[in-house]
């Protein structure tokens, strides 16, 4: 008999008239905008203007969620194109299933369109980032205990999750939170890359690939747990695989960013310095002329009669000479 666990939602949705609000879809966007307002702050931090990892975001997020969406139904097509299942299924989003490795590569192309469009590195604007999407994926990772769903072995551990639900094959029971552990360990890796970043100064793009291969690591032996359905390689799970194809990945261009591109970039965002460097501009010109006007305002306060009085002696002067030619 288990003496704790935790338990999992009565239900995934909470409607609010009309209006459905999916616990699946509230932690993606709760994430989503810890993960901009983060990277918004550090962009800041180091020289961006305000707004600018929201704006790349917008083109960003979308592209991220077809990537991911697009990735679990391609690496678990048996779930919507077999006997017996509909097809229209894989475009509810909202019932769950994203692979993130489809999310971050597609992710990163609409980011590296939105950042060619503002005219700045996408690898400085992945480095400020990184940390927030961590977190982003810690919260996301919150949905999958909504909708109870990707969770591990049997086990009767105190911190079990119990599952209720008995829809697709799910046996009711206790089980390994791995939804629970990613979600730890995404803070954790969010913790490392904003201490790595303060004390070795990472930059182009090497704390964005400090994140990837710190997520890959925890992703590893946490797929290992899980009991869903996955296709299989020579006796590990195609995630798995995955995860350790993109680790030695980064790693490999963490390595060859340093020895090629030491130290972090000194601009960020150009348009920012060009901006800074206007109104600095700007502020030096008014002080200039507010110096005139004072000059100025002291010459006519403090000197105002001087001119009429040499007036009056260069009169005299000149009425003096008169005479004495005059007399002459």
């Amino acid at each position: 008999m288990e003496l704790a666990f935790i338990p999992s939602p009565s239900r995934g949705v909470l409607n609010l008239g009309p209006i459905p609000l999916r616990g699946y879809a509230f932690c993606i966007i709760i994430g989503v905008f810890v993960a901009v307002w983060l990277g918004n702050k550090r962009w800041i931090a180091r020289g961006g203007r305000p707004g600018t990892v929201a704006d790349i975001a917008v083109w960003a997020v979308p592209f991220g969620l077809i990537g991911g969406r697009l990735y679990h139904v391609i690496t678990d097509y048996q779930l919507y194109f077999s006997e017996g299942r509909d097809w229209v299924d894989a475009f509810k989003i909202w019932e769950g299933g994203l692979g993130i490795w489809g999310a971050i590569a597609f992710g990163a192309l609409g980011a590296w369109i939105g950042a060619r469009r503002r005219g700045i590195p996408l690898p400085a604007w992945a480095d400020a980032v990184a940390p927030g999407i961590a977190l982003a994926q810690a919260i996301g990772r919150w949905g999958n205990w909504f909708n109870q769903e990707l969770y591990g072995k049997a086990t009767d551990l105190p911190w079990a999750v119990e599952i209720t639900s008995s829809a697709d094959g799910r046996v009711p029971g206790t089980y390994h939170p791995t939804f629970l552990y990613e979600s730890l360990w995404c803070i954790g890796v969010a913790l490392l890359v904003i201490w790595a970043d303060r004390r070795f100064t990472l930059g182009h793009g090497r704390a964005f690939a400090l994140y990837v291969a710190a997520y890959c690591a925890g992703r590893f032996w946490i797929e290992y747990m899980r009991v869903d359905d996955a296709h299989h390689i020579l006796g590990l799970r195609l995630n798995n695989w995955t995860a350790l194809v993109v680790f030695l990945l980064a790693v490999v261009y963490m390595v060859l960013s340093a020895r090629k591109r030491p130290g972090r970039e000194a601009v960020v965002e150009p348009d920012a310095e060009s901006a800074d460097g206007g109104a600095k501009g700007d502020a030096d010109a008014d002080a200039d002329a507010k110096d005139v006007d004072a000059a100025d305002a002291d010459a006519a306060t403090s000197g105002g009669t001087e001119p009429d009085e040499h007036d009056e002696k260069h009169e005299k002067h000149v009425k003096d000479g008169a005479d004495s030619a005059k007399k002459g």
